[in-house]
């Protein structure tokens, strides 16, 4: 085990003297003329390297949970019955969503140049209708949780 701590030490390290240079070579290469392609390649490498990075822990985060739900099943329980829950939640959210387009000012050009379709404007209201009750649901939770706190 302590050998893979120290390998994973050292992928730490090399990680981060990857990002200082590349912050530091973007630093060095800004210059007031926006045309300057030296500039654009390093704001185009550092977001290219922040999105390796991003998928380098998001790729962790989700072995490190399928195995820790692999190794312990009263755990993996809890998470499908979250994932079920979700999943509810968003399929009474997408039945309650209309796919009607907002009358608002401008909303012609949006429609006009096919940004706002009826099927965004149904995804629109699906996300707001999960925002509502999943915020619905955190507050009755607090409630209770205060509630419950009081009567023991």
């Amino acid at each position: 085990m302590e050998k893979v701590g120290k390998i994973v030490t050292i992928i730490l390290w090399v990680l981060l003297i990857v990002s200082a240079v590349l912050i530091v070579s973007m630093m060095v290469n800004i210059s007031e003329n926006d045309a300057d392609p030296t500039m654009g390649s390093w704001i185009n490498s550092n977001l290219v390297w922040s999105y390796v990075l991003l998928g380098i822990g998001a790729g962790i985060a989700i072995l490190a949970g399928l195995f820790h739900m692999a190794t312990d099943l009263n755990a993996a329980k809890k998470g499908l019955i979250s994932l079920v829950f979700l999943v509810v939640v968003a399929v009474v959210s997408y039945l309650l969503a209309s796919d009607t387009i907002p009358q608002f000012a401008g909303v012609q050009k949006f429609i006009n140049d096919g940004t706002l379709t009826t099927q965004v404007a149904k995804l629109v209201d699906t996300g707001l209708y999960a925002t509502y009750i999943l915020l619905a649901l955190a507050i009755l939770s607090i409630l209770f949780s205060s509630v419950n706190r009081l009567f023991k």
